[in-house]
């Protein structure tokens, strides 16, 4: 936070100063009582298990000041103690004010059923080739983590691209009105949290929902591979500049000559009469296509494509991870989160991939799917068997639905089998892969599949 002090937080969320001195320097905004710094504004947030307003008096003990929405139990202290009507809504007030204050300072905004954070992790390290570059830090993309996210940014920093996700109606507008984008990404319209969203028509609309807040003569960047979004200007009537990119050649920005290599991916970008050769540290054809997003966003920002180019040859993904080990089999760990399109993706990785020996795909629960989450995990099964993958694994109640449909086209092509937990597919798999075999471990984040990528690395 730059020069921002209690009496701007009084101001910017329309509370009242209970005590202490308006004049105190707030340097971050914390919502962990556990992670509270010097210096901090603890905004304590009404959680469904959880009211953190009982860690006040602690945070206080070592933050600068602190929210409170509650009449009763109110804490003593010498140090500034702000009362507002709710906290979650201030939190979002200081986010749009700080924006409001940093508004010359230029954003990306990143949103999509899939492939957010790669996208907007790529987007950064591209336009960080010629720009001062703030981005997202973790997963800070909800309504409480943009608003922390946008406290963070400064004056020194020439553009920041900031991910955006949402589950439910309306957020979009929440989060975009706070964040004022100049441009706007849309990866994919999936079936992540339809449970919710109920259609992926609804779905696009929510997500497209991001221009309405979006500065005037903004760009919207959308995948053209997407089904749903190749017709979405002509659909959601959307009125502004629009670039496509992705593997199509009608994209203003496209791939084409992908390849895959033992440890890179090549392909050439076009734009226009330009045609570079791209080298790039990732698997699949959705992170050549995330990738080429990249570049056109660095190249609008006036990053030139070259430069762009010549800095993705380091860029190093934060989801899916390509673990190697001496005189072991290769890992995939995509065990971040899974839906049915991110769960696709993962398996082309898989198949793409230069491999003298077997593949082998172990899945677990995709979650938050709906009423017709069975359907979705049996069209995993279908899709598995037209792909060239010798052996899969399934675990979680949900992905039985797998090995099921699967196991329905008495198919000897593939084989299927199923395990009830973690600790028995590790060992199964550690007696029976050689080095020369590649292993996908992918599903949603509640399996924790991460915990069995760990075993087999230290096996």
């Amino acid at each position: 936070m730059e020069n921002i002090t209690v009496k701007d937080i009084v101001e910017m969320t329309g509370g009242v100063l209970l005590c202490g001195d308006e004049n105190t320097v707030i340097s971050d905004v914390c919502i962990n009582s556990k992670e509270i710094k010097e210096g901090d504004l603890f905004v304590p947030i009404i959680g469904e298990n959880v009211d953190a307003h009982r860690f006040i008096e602690s945070a206080l003990e070592k933050g600068a000041a602190s929210l409170t929405s509650e009449h009763d139990g109110v804490v003593l202290a010498e140090k500034p103690y702000i009362r507002v009507d709710n906290t979650q809504d201030a939190l979002q007030r200081i986010g749009k004010g700080i924006r409001t204050r940093l508004i010359d300072v230029p954003i990306v905004a990143v949103t999509g059923s899939v492939g957010k954070t790669t996208t907007r992790t790529m987007i950064a390290h591209a336009l960080s080739a010629g720009k001062k570059t703030f981005q997202t830090e973790k997963n800070f993309n909800s309504q409480i983590g943009v608003p922390i996210t946008l406290s963070r940014m400064s004056s020194e920093d020439e553009i920041a691209v900031l991910e955006l996700g949402i589950s439910e109606d309306g957020q979009m507008d929440i989060l975009s009105d706070m964040v004022r984008p100049d441009m706007a990404v849309v990866t994919t319209i999936g079936v992540a949290h339809i449970e919710f969203m109920k259609t992926r028509e609804n779905i696009r609309k929510q997500k497209l929902s991001i221009v309405h807040s979006m500065k005037k003569n903004g760009i919207l960047f959308l995948n053209g591979d997407d089904d749903m979004l190749q017709d979405a200007v002509e659909t959601e009537r959307l009125n502004c500049k629009t670039i496509y990119y992705g593997t199509e050649s009608w994209c203003d920005y496209y791939a084409k000559d992908i390849a895959y290599h033992s440890d890179h991916t090549t392909f050439t970008c076009v734009h226009g009469v330009q045609q570079i050769e791209v080298t790039l540290k990732a698997f699949g054809k959705h992170n050549v296509a995330n990738c080429v997003a990249a570049l056109a966003v660095a190249n609008e920002n006036g990053v030139s494509l070259e430069k762009a180019v010549e800095h993705m040859a380091s860029y190093e993904g934060p989801r899916q991870k390509i673990l190697r080990a001496e005189n072991k089999f290769t890992i995939i760990d995509d065990t971040y989160n899974a839906s049915p399109d991110s769960m696709k993706a993962s398996i082309n990785v898989l198949c793409d991939m230069p491999c003298s020996g077997r593949r082998v795909a172990v899945l677990g629960d995709m979650l938050e799917l709906g009423e017709n989450s069975e359907e979705y995990h049996r069209d995993i099964g279908r899709y598995l068997l037209s792909k060239n993958v010798d052996e899969v694994y399934v675990i979680g109640e949900l992905a039985m639905h797998i090995k099921d449909e699967m196991k329905k086209s008495e198919s000897e092509k593939v084989r299927v089998f199923s395990f009830s937990d973690k600790e028995e597919a590790a060992m199964s798999l550690v007696a029976i892969l050689q080095p020369e075999d590649i292993l996908l471990v992918k599903a949603s984040n509640g399996m924790h599949l991460d915990e069995l990528v760990n075993i087999l690395k230290t096996s």
